[in-house]
This record gives C-alpha cells, structure tokens and sequence, in this order.
C-alpha cells in the first residue's frame, strides 16, 4: 500500500513522548530488582508498549488507505449481495450536473477512456474493474445493472466474485468508507499474522 508519512511522523513523535513520560513514572520502588521480569515495571510497561504499537499500526493502516484512495467512476456491471462490480475509467462522467450524486443513470451518455492510465496519486480514477461496497444507500436511489457510480473508495484487499456462470474473477476492493476500509485490512491481517511484524 501507500506510505502516509507525514501523519505517521507526527504519531510516532507523540508516540515516543509518551512512552518517555510513561517510563518516568513507572520507577521500580526502593529494593525491587528492576532487571527482574516480573517486576511491577515490567508488568505496566510491556502492555503499554503493545498498546501504542497497536494504535501506531492502525494509523498506519488508516494512512495508507487515504493515500491509496481512488475515484471510482464507471459502469456496473453487476450487483452482488454484498457489493457492486464496476468497469472503472469511465472520466467523462466527471462534468456537472453528474457530479452532483454518486448514482448517475444508464440512459447518461457516457463511455470509456481509451488508454487510460491509472496514477499513484490519491484521488486519481481508477481503472479497470473494482468491486465497490459501502456505498449510500437510500430509498430513492437503488444502483441497477449498467447505472454509472461516480464515488470515492478507499482501498480494501481483493475481492473474489463469479463473472458469466463460472469464470471466478479476483478484482481491487474499495469501500467507500475509511473506517470499514482500515476494519477490513486489519481483519485481513488478522488472518495472516506473519505480515505484522510483533511488537518489541
């Protein structure tokens, strides 16, 4: 993913101020060996390290998911029980008034950008075909088959759905909220402990 740097820079300096403070206060008292691993030190100290490491990672994590951050803009081409399947890349729907809602109609004329490529910067469009959850839900406007979504997505792993009776097709997840993006790569973490580096 994306680095975020200059946020990640800043928690780590509270981080480390923290600690510092932390590490003051928590002096052994008179007589207690303070090499010892179970002494009071020790036992405070270690869990607030693990603590910190936790909230540094998930900062982390919220950081890459902003930096990496697409523009979804393009044609469904199928919905699915838990999300939308987009053909992305579709720029000229980018124009007033479409811009004005995430849902535009089929009937729009729209088409896809031939040579279109995708760029590293946040907000760039998206290319190619993306599997879009988390997206406004209302009564009035309900996504239908080859509908157009002009939508920010923050990215959220692979998806794997079924395309024409059994082409099995793995395509980029994006959600269209941060906080369920960071939830969903953290839980995919979870289910590979080995790519989190444990802490010290």
């Amino acid at each position: 993913m994306c680095a975020g740097v200059s946020m990640i820079k800043l928690l780590t300096l509270f981080l480390l101020a923290v600690l510092s403070a932390r590490g003051q206060t928590n002096i052994p008292p008179a007589g207690a060996s303070s090499g010892a691993p179970n002494s009071p030190g020790a036992q405070v100290q270690n869990p607030t390290n693990q603590t910190l490491a936790v909230l540094l990672h998930q900062e982390r994590v919220r950081a890459d998911c902003i930096n990496c951050r697409r523009l979804i803009c393009g044609k469904i081409l199928q919905i699915l029980p838990d999300g939308l399947v987009v053909e992305s890349g579709y720029t000229n729907l980018l124009r007033d008034p479409l811009t004005k809602s995430w849902l535009v109609p089929g009937m729009v004329a729209a088409s896809l950008s031939p040579n279109l490529i995708e760029r590293g910067e946040p907000g760039s469009v998206a290319v190619g075909r993306v599997f879009l959850t988390d997206f406004p839900k209302s009564r009035k406007a309900k996504p239908a088959r080859y509908d157009y979504v002009i939508i920010e997505g923050y990215p959220a792993g692979q998806h794997t759905y079924t395309s024409l009776g059994t082409i099995r097709r793995t395509v980029r997840h994006f959600s269209a909220v941060l906080t369920r993006a960071v939830d969903l790569n953290l839980q995919a973490e979870a289910k590979t402990p080995s790519s989190v580096a444990p802490a010290q």
